[in-house]
């Protein structure tokens, strides 16, 4: 604020300090003449908006510049009011201590907490120290000029920062949490919030507990835990686990239930028929619904006797509905083995061996074609391998030079093997005459005794042998016929 000054009033200063403290005024218009009036006042004159002179005491001002040649001066209240309340906060800073109890007003209120003014500094209420149960925002405990009584919680003195507490002027209910909820008891709360996570639910006042997604349901398959609760629902929880000093407490809906997997042996032991929908592929097998939560794995090998499934979609497509046979129970895993191809006796059995007899001549389809011989199809899901060193008279380095996929050759069947679930072929020969002399001795004679090579062949996952090979070149290849 610029002030005019007589040459008796800009003397009249020089000899004075340079703060002064008058009746504050009641300011009135925009420009103000000053001028001395005694020894401790400036009287100001001011124009009102009809132009009217209006003369009035000045309060308390810093002198800040004295213009001798304008016969200006510039005054200043802001610098005085700024030093006052340094000097306040620098006193009550000495007088404040943590864990003293203080009265305060409450001058701002932001989302994270309440700045409430301690007679000369502001302390910060956070929304965390205003109470021990759970609020949303402050302005649920406090409001603006509400005159409260908190406690001194940290002093940053080079700051000048003080946090303060309203909660810490009551005991903790976290004290008597490990006697008045111990684990495994049953309680009932209310939901207070949701995530993706888990839900929260209140105890008490002040007390929450957290139930994880996991523990909701035994057997439903929960993507976000509003498909179970909702805020304000009462629900029945059981004490898992409480952790004291992070004030945390865990807790279980599914575990106030029974759990069905202890009564799955009961429900569905071994031999027992089920039905239920392909809920998913993988690539070794097709999972099983056969009731809500529960799944049964049906393994590509337990589709089918006679077909090598490559990919359960060749069998079963999801959703689907299919009918199996429980093969095994693992309750302690929480695993169900069902077969599909167990609905139907075992061909290998009894079947294949008595349609299939050693030197019988048969006709097939070539399928696929190795570098060590030929699966040749004899009807539908059942194979037998025709190996290299049976493919022709003379020594074929290729098989494709001799047969292609898809031709129809006959064959002679030189053994089947039923526990290995394999059948071994011969192409070279189908116009031998050996009635007289078993196929395997035959084999073993062209073979020589110092050959243990092993060839293995057909369908299934067995690695037996079928017949001893002719030569000792094609160990390298037959060590593949499994692959």
């Amino acid at each position: 604020m610029r002030k005019t000054l007589t040459d008796k009033g800009v003397a009249a200063l020089k000899s004075r300090p340079k703060s002064y403290t008058f009746p504050d005024p009641q300011l009135v218009g925009h420009y103000t003449r000053v001028q001395p009036s005694g020894a401790k006042s400036f009287v100001a004159v001011a124009r009102d908006p009809y132009g009217k002179q209006i003369w009035y005491t000045v309060g308390s001002a810093d002198v800040l510049k004295i213009d001798e040649a304008r016969r200006n001066i510039v005054v200043s209240r802001r610098s005085l009011i700024e030093a006052e309340r340094a000097q306040k906060k620098s006193e009550l800073l000495k007088q404040l201590e943590v864990g003293q109890l203080r009265k305060g007003v409450v001058k701002n209120i932001a989302d994270f907490g309440a700045f409430v003014d301690l007679g000369g500094i502001d302390g910060l209420l956070h929304i965390t120290d205003m109470s021990w149960g759970r609020i949303n925002h402050p302005s649920e405990m406090v409001k603006i000029d509400d005159q409260i009584e908190v406690m001194v919680l940290h002093i940053d003195y080079e700051k000048e920062k003080i946090a303060l507490g309203l909660k810490q002027k009551s005991a903790s209910p976290w004290e008597h949490v490990p006697a008045k909820y111990p684990v495994n008891t049953v309680v009932k709360g209310t939901v207070v919030n949701v995530m993706s996570y888990g839900a929260f639910v209140k105890l008490e006042d002040g007390i929450e507990g957290l139930v994880h997604i996991s523990e909701m349901s035994w057997t439903k398959r929960i993507s976000h835990p509003s498909e179970l609760v909702h805020i304000d629902q009462e629900v029945e929880v059981m004490v898992l686990d409480i952790n004291q000093e992070k004030q945390e407490i865990s807790l279980g809906m599914k575990q106030t239930q029974s759990n069905p997997w202890d009564k799955v042996a009961d429900r569905y032991p071994p031999g027992a028929m089920v039905k239920g929908k392909v809920r998913n592929l993988t690539n070794y097998g097709a999972f099983i619904e056969i009731e809500e939560g529960i799944d049964g794995l049906l393994h590509v090998s337990d589709m089918s006797w006679t077909r090598k499934i490559g990919h359960p979609s060749e069998v079963v497509e999801k959703g689907q509905e299919v009918e199996c046979k429980v093969v095994s129970v693992d309750q302690e895993r929480r695993r169900i083995a069902l077969g599909l191809k167990q609905l139907d006796d075992d061909p290998w059995a009894t079947d294949i061996p008595n349609r299939y007899q050693p030197g019988q001549l048969v006709k097939g389809k070539v399928t696929k074609i190795t570098n060590f011989g030929v699966f040749v199809g004899l009807e539908d899901g059942l194979e037998g391998l025709l190996h290299i060193s049976e493919l022709a008279d003379h020594k074929v380095e290729n098989p494709e030079d001799v047969v292609k996929v898809g031709d129809e050759i006959e064959v002679k069947i030189l053994r089947v093997d039923a526990d290995e679930r394999k059948i071994g072929l011969s192409r070279k020969r189908v116009d031998w005459a050996e009635d007289d002399l078993s196929v395997d001795e035959a084999v073993m004679a062209e073979a020589g005794s110092s050959s243990n090579m092993e060839l293995k062949g057909g369908v299934g996952s067995g690695s037996g042998p079928l017949f001893k090979a002719a030569s000792s070149e094609d160990s390298a290849d037959a060590d593949q016929a499994d692959s």
